[in-house]
């Protein structure tokens, strides 16, 4: 392992490390197949299903709506969040190298921190938009219109672009001792500083910070937002209008808690024991597992997008 060392008089050695080890998933060689395989398939689902979503919210005027465009941005953003673990996951099984050099790790812990924080928030701005069309019904198209929608994007882009910068700047002060090993098979911040030879003060109290503004205010959002949909949905007297009301939310409902629980599940298991592979295969459900179920979930929950899709298979399969 390459490595520099500066030494003066007085001072203590100081150790610059330029690769750490990702233990993976598992150390069995039998299993290691049938893993490459296992995330390889999820990963090109994962790619496929959130690629056709793009293509047919882009291609359907139909779907040319605030709902449908977050909708879009959300599958651009699983598509990126999934490929900045699994890719490197699997040229390691296959190269059968756990190294990941320094840059890299740094590189994954910027990225995945920027595209879990952009999917907690477009969930968020997906929660708002239902309101407003449920609670607001006559206001909607005022209010969602498409330069507010665009502002809202660009807004979170700023946001958790700038947050995953001023970690991983905090992130390039940290020191690490020979053979430092990461239990897991992707670089994460909250691992990170579990493995770092260097006072993580800052660092701790700067993650608290990112998590109360990435993580509690975000889900705050949402348990508002449909706790004045179901108040709505109460108040209405047709059985049939709160079915319809309600029928438009149920595939972002359905994502909201397999996101948010998977994640929960992740620091649960991981909880009073540091981490664990108990914890790392959980980390699997929502880093690659519900990425991958989200286009599912929205196509076979939804006849709009289910029509766009039909629509669009039959114009690439027609010669």
């Amino acid at each position: 392992m390459q490595r520099r060392e500066a030494s003066g008089m007085g001072k203590e050695n100081h150790t610059e490390l330029s690769q750490f080890l990702l233990l993976g998933l598992s150390d069995d060689p039998k299993l290691q197949p049938i893993l490459f395989g296992i995330f390889l398939f999820m990963y090109l689902v994962t790619v496929l299903g959130n690629l056709l979503i793009i293509l047919a919210v882009s291609s359907d005027s139909h779907l040319h709506n605030p709902m449908y465009f977050f909708l879009s941005n959300l599958s651009f953003v699983d598509m990126c969040f999934t490929s900045t673990t699994v890719p490197k996951m699997l040229v390691n099984i296959q190269t059968k190298n756990k190294n990941i050099s320094y840059m890299q790790c740094l590189t994954q812990v910027y990225f995945f921190m920027v595209f879990a924080g952009m999917d907690n928030f477009l969930l968020t701005v997906m929660a708002f938009d239902r309101f407003v069309a449920i609670c607001h019904p006559l206001n909607y198209t005022v209010i969602m219109n498409p330069h507010f929608c665009c502002l809202l994007v660009l807004m979170c882009w700023i946001i958790i672009l700038s947050v995953s910068l001023f970690h991983s700047l905090l992130m390039k002060q940290l020191t690490f001792s020979m053979g430092t090993e990461i239990p897991h098979f992707f670089c994460e911040l909250a691992q990170i500083l579990r493995v770092t030879s260097s006072d993580i003060l800052i660092n701790n109290i700067a993650l608290y910070v990112a998590t109360a503004l990435l993580c509690v205010f975000p889900v705050t959002g949402i348990l508002f937002s449909y706790s004045q949909i179901v108040s709505s949905l109460l108040n209405m007297s047709s059985v049939v209008s709160k079915y319809r009301a309600f029928s438009t939310c149920g595939s972002h409902l359905c994502v909201v808690c397999l996101f948010y629980g998977t994640a929960l599940g992740v620091y649960l298991s991981s909880a009073g024991t540091g981490v664990s592979q108990g914890s790392s295969i959980a980390s699997v459900m929502y880093t690659v597992v519900t990425p991958m179920l989200n286009p599912f979930i929205y196509s076979l929950r939804n006849k709009d997008v289910k029509g766009a899709l039909v629509r669009l298979l039959k114009v690439y399969s027609c010669p």
